[in-house]
């Protein structure tokens, strides 16, 4: 395979890990992040600063990325954040953040690399969503309506540029080992683990592997679908 692969989140967990995948896979990946770090333990063919909460930010990025290395054929749109509390406790900052990162940039991403892929007649996008888009998480009101949010954007676009050769998918993981869930207590780590039919969390590279099979030839006929990643967490939902 070949072709230019954006990666957001790209520096670590199933961003770092999709960059390694796809990098064997023989793409030209390039990975965004706020710091602009690169993947460890592997060359990519860049890496950019990126805030995918800041429109401009992200114009400059898809720019940069273009112009240094031509159209972009692939958008692993996986950047995230979270800002936990129960509704009653959350700030307008923390709705406001955490829609604007998750939700509303994934969009203008897309909006970003859609007319390159038009004119390709030829394009893949995958969109990360979670596993709680659709079974909800108690203290997570933003972060599961927006990654909810995701899934009614990879359908409607997948409507739009199907006819073009483009897919739009989502992959929603469940519970992972990254520096996210790290931060989660052991009491809550243990109520999450019994949840789990699988009995574990999935590595990072679990994620990476249904993502480059999605973005791959054998794809080529799915698309506005969800695929879990989850130990069947969310299975029924």
């Amino acid at each position: 395979m070949s072709g230019v692969a954006l990666v957001t989140g790209g520096s670590r967990g199933i961003g770092a890990a999709t960059a390694h995948r796809l990098v064997a896979a023989g793409y030209q990946v390039v990975t965004a992040s706020r710091t602009g770090a690169a993947p460890t333990g592997i060359t990519v063919a860049g890496s950019i600063a990126m805030d995918v909460a800041d429109p401009e930010s992200i114009e400059a990025g898809l720019d940069e990325v273009v112009k240094e290395h031509g159209s972009i054929s692939v958008l692993i749109a996986n950047a995230g954040i979270t800002r936990d509390a129960l509704v009653m406790r959350m700030s307008d900052e923390d709705i406001d953040q955490v829609l604007m990162t998750n939700l509303a940039g994934t969009i203008r991403l897309c909006r970003g690399v859609a007319r390159g892929m038009l004119r390709a007649k030829a394009g893949r996008i995958v969109l990360v969503s979670s596993v709680v888009a659709l079974m909800g998480s108690a203290g997570q009101v933003n972060y599961s309506a927006s990654k909810a949010g995701l899934i009614g954007a990879a359908r409607s676009l997948a409507r739009e540029l199907g006819s073009r050769g483009i897919t739009v998918n989502v992959v929603a993981p469940g519970f992972v080992n990254t520096d996210m869930t790290s931060e989660l207590d052991e009491q809550r780590r243990s109520e999450i683990l019994s949840a789990i039919p699988a009995g574990r969390y999935a590595e990072p590279d679990e994620v990476a592997a249904a993502i480059e099979f999605l973005v791959g030839p054998a794809a080529a006929y799915i698309t506005g679908a969800i695929m879990p990643v989850d130990g069947g967490l969310g299975m029924g939902h």
